[in-house]
């Protein structure tokens, strides 16, 4: 499925104009309205990337962990509640 950043929830705080997609969250324990992919929480919030390939990278080598697993689908939908580590940083 394919999500239009137009249409993609507000409090993810993307740019109107950087592109015309947003990352659609995989289906897991969280809503859609209720999460924020691992992906917009690298690249937009936390800055640890830059593009998408970048944070593909850091999600396969398994240096993101979310509730105490590894996760590596970059789409992986982390809620309100989850504690997300980071191992290189020593970071939670």
């Amino acid at each position: 499925k394919h999500l239009k950043r137009m249409f993609a929830p507000s409090h993810w705080m993307l740019d109107k104009l950087k592109g015309r997609w947003a990352p659609m969250p995989s289906a897991g324990p969280h809503k859609l309205r209720e999460c924020l992919p691992l992906i917009v929480m690298l690249r937009e919030r936390l800055k640890y990337a830059l593009t998408y390939r970048e944070v593909k990278m850091i999600v396969m080598q398994r240096l993101i962990k979310v509730d105490g697993k590894v996760r590596t689908d970059m789409f992986y939908p982390a809620g309100f509640m989850d504690v997300v580590q980071i191992e290189k940083t020593k970071e939670n």
